[in-house]
């Protein structure tokens, strides 16, 4: 869950006659070649592919249908989200974002997508791998695959501290990158705790020594994270986005994304992330529009690698490195999530850039498309 948040084949021009060039336009990204719609599958029951093609399937490409299963995908978006809203019951009947419960309901909750895509993969779609089918196998090109790994690791830890310098320079974050003056204070708050009725603690280590501890700790926070983060993304990155592809790419990684923001309503109304006092349906809105923002480098990683695995491990770095913004915090200052850090509409601004830099030099192409001419 943010700092907390895919389909089948299709016969191709082999499969299909006089219209296929149309139908391929169709679904197709932006760009695709007649290599991409060679038949990759057995077209049975309407959208339903059964029998990938072995060579597509050793190499690990994502396979997409001609249109969309509409059926599959309501059915998971209904399980994914009353999981999650039966999950954070407890927290609505109880004493919301204060409850010891919290941490518990989060994490449950963030394997409610993962159980979506599992029963509805299970006994709606019915794919011939379900771990095909949702970007768990094959694992390989190993090349390929540890490379995309690594940006999944960089790239979101970049983008949530890359944030912060933005939104100081626009006034929507109160920085202090010398004294680290808020992390310093809340360690001092929490030693003290720690410490009451021991006596003197001492001195506290230099205070540029534990904000680097911290930083560095992000990466081994992020392998951590994936895990749980991996309930997510198969739902996400692993089911839906491959199986509105059909789409079009553009829209695929908007509704996703809008998906992904929309589940996260049962915390986001008790004022997770963005606080109380910030209105439930202003939080649900800037949480949507994190997801869209954030979920489109996601869903990069997923359709370059055709591996649900890079996006995992993006989510964990994500996760891990979404609370920095506390390290270099000016004390004494509210820190607004609407107007600043990742959450913000200031830290939106380098994804959006990425995301528009991605799609113009063709890097949301699935593994060996190319411009259609």
């Amino acid at each position: 869950m943010t700092t907390s948040p895919h389909a089948r084949p299709p016969a191709g021009p082999g499969g299909v006659t006089g219209s296929g060039d149309a139908a391929a336009d169709a679904c197709d990204l932006d760009e695709s070649t007649e290599a991409e719609w060679q038949p990759v599958a057995a077209h049975v029951a309407g959208d339903r592919y059964l029998a990938a093609d072995s060579a597509d399937a050793s190499s690990g490409s994502i396979v997409v249908g001609l249109r969309v299963a509409w059926w599959p995908v309501i059915a998971f978006v209904l399980v994914s989200f009353g999981l999650a809203w039966l999950v954070c019951l407890p927290l609505w009947l109880g004493d919301g974002i204060a409850s010891p419960l919290l941490g518990v309901c989060a994490l449950v909750m963030m394997s409610t997508p993962a159980i979506g895509a599992l029963v509805v993969s299970r006994f709606v779609d019915r794919p011939a791998s379900i771990p095909r089918a949702l970007g768990l196998w094959p694992l390989r090109p190993v090349g390929r695959l540890l490379g995309y790994l690594g940006l999944g690791l960089v790239v979101p830890m970049l983008l949530v501290l890359v944030a912060l310098p933005i939104g100081a320079a626009l006034g929507s974050y109160p920085a202090d990158v010398t004294g680290f003056s808020a992390f310093r204070e809340l360690t001092e708050q929490q030693v003290a705790q720690a410490t009451a009725g021991l006596g003197d603690p001492g001195p506290l280590p230099p205070i540029g020594l534990l904000v680097a501890l911290q930083l560095v700790s992000i990466p081994v926070g992020a392998v951590v994270n994936a895990v749980p983060a991996l309930g997510e993304e198969l739902g996400w990155r692993g089911f839906l986005l491959p199986r509105l592809l059909p789409l079009g790419t553009a829209p695929a990684v908007v509704l996703s994304g809008v998906a992904w923001g929309l589940w996260h309503a049962p915390l986001i109304l008790l004022g997770y992330n963005y606080g109380v006092e910030t209105p439930g349906w202003l939080g649900v809105v800037m949480m949507t529009g994190t997801c869209v923002v954030v979920g489109a480098v996601f869903s990069w990683l997923r359709l370059r690698s055709a591996s649900v695995w890079p996006a995992a491990l993006a989510h964990g770095a994500f996760n891990a490195a979404a609370g920095s913004y506390l390290l270099f915090a000016a004390a004494g200052q509210p820190i607004d999530l609407v107007q600043g850090t990742i959450l913000g509409w200031s830290g939106w601004i380098v994804p959006v850039l990425l995301v528009v830099v991605l799609a113009a030099t063709g890097q949301f192409r699935r593994p060996g498309a190319s411009r259609r001419r």
